[in-house]
C-alpha cells in the first residue's frame, strides 16, 4: 500500500496594495508645532513691550532712562570703521530689505504649494508691522538718540528692525528647518537679533530699550499667531509628511 502524497498548502493570497489612507503617516516637523504654552508666553511678552511703552509716554524721564544713557555713552566712538560699515549693513538688511525678504520667503512657500505657511509668514512679517509697530511709534512718540548716523524716521520705540529680525528668524525657523536643524537655528537667530540691537544702537538710531522692545514685541507676536495659525498649519504638516512618503 503507497504511503498518500502530502497535501501541499493553499498559496497565500496575492497581497493587497495598502491604500493611501490606511497607511499611517510619519510624524510630521514642518512647519513646527506650536509649544502648549504659546498663549500665555507670546502675550507676557507682548505685554512687556506695551509696559515699557506706557512708562515712557506717561513719563518724562523713564526710570530706566539711565541706562539708556549709560549704554548711549559707552558706544560714543570714531564714526568710521569697520564696524560701523557693518552696522550700517545690518540697517540697510533691517530697513528696505527688511520686507524684501519676508517677501522672498513667501513667494518660495507658494511656488510649492504651501500658501498655509505663505499666509502665516505674511501676517507674522508683514501685517504685524503695520498692526503693532506703527500704533506703537505714535503712541509713545519717543524722540530718536542725539545726532544719529544712519537717516531716521520720527518715533524712537520700538525698534522697528529688531522687530523685523525676530519675525524674519521666528517664521524661518518654524516652516523651514527640521527638527535637529531647528536647535542650531535658534542659536544663530539670538545672536543674530542680539547683532542687530547692538548695531541699533551702535549707530545712535535708537534707545537700547527700544530695542528690548522691539524683540519682546516681535516674539510676542509671533508665538500669538503661531497658536492662531495652528490648524491650518498642523494641516499643511500632515499633507507634507504624507507626500513625503510617497517620494
Amino acid at each position: 500500500m503507497s504511503r498518500p502524497s502530502a497535501v501541499p498548502p493553499p498559496p497565500p493570497p496575492p497581497a493587497r496594495r495598502a491604500s493611501r489612507s490606511l497607511i499611517p503617516a510619519p510624524r510630521h516637523h514642518l512647519p513646527a508645532a506650536p509649544p502648549r504654552h504659546a498663549v500665555a508666553v507670546g502675550a507676557v511678552l507682548l505685554l512687556g513691550a506695551l509696559l515699557i511703552g506706557l512708562v515712557i509716554a506717561v513719563s518724562e524721564r523713564p526710570s530706566f532712562q539711565g541706562i539708556d544713557d549709560r549704554w548711549a555713552a559707552s558706544l560714543h566712538s570714531a564714526r568710521g570703521g569697520a564696524l560701523t560699515g557693518f552696522a550700517g549693513v545690518l540697517d540697510r538688511l533691517g530697513g528696505p530689505l527688511g520686507t524684501v525678504l519676508p517677501l522672498g520667503l513667501i513667494g518660495c512657500l507658494c511656488v510649492y504649494g504651501r500658501w498655509r505657511s505663505g499666509l502665516f509668514a505674511f501676517t507674522a512679517g508683514i501685517v504685524t508691522n503695520v498692526l503693532v509697530v506703527i500704533p506703537l511709534k505714535r503712541f509713545v512718540d519717543r524722540p530718536r538718540p542725539p545726532h544719529p548716523w544712519v537717516l531716521v524716521t520720527d518715533g524712537s520705540f520700538p525698534s522697528g528692525q529688531v522687530f523685523s529680525a525676530v519675525t524674519l528668524v521666528f517664521v524661518v525657523g518654524v516652516l523651514v528647518f527640521p527638527p535637529r536643524a531647528r536647535r542650531w537655528w535658534w542659536l544663530f537667530a539670538a545672536l543674530y537679533v542680539a547683532v542687530m540691537m547692538f548695531s541699533r544702537t551702535w549707530l545712535h538710531a535708537q534707545w537700547l530699550s527700544d530695542t528690548v522692545a522691539g524683540a519682546l514685541a516681535g516674539a510676542g507676536s509671533c508665538m500669538l499667531l503661531w497658536r492662531a495659525f495652528e490648524p491650518l498649519l498642523r494641516t499643511e504638516a500632515e499633507r507634507v509628511a504624507a507626500d513625503s512618503l510617497w517620494l
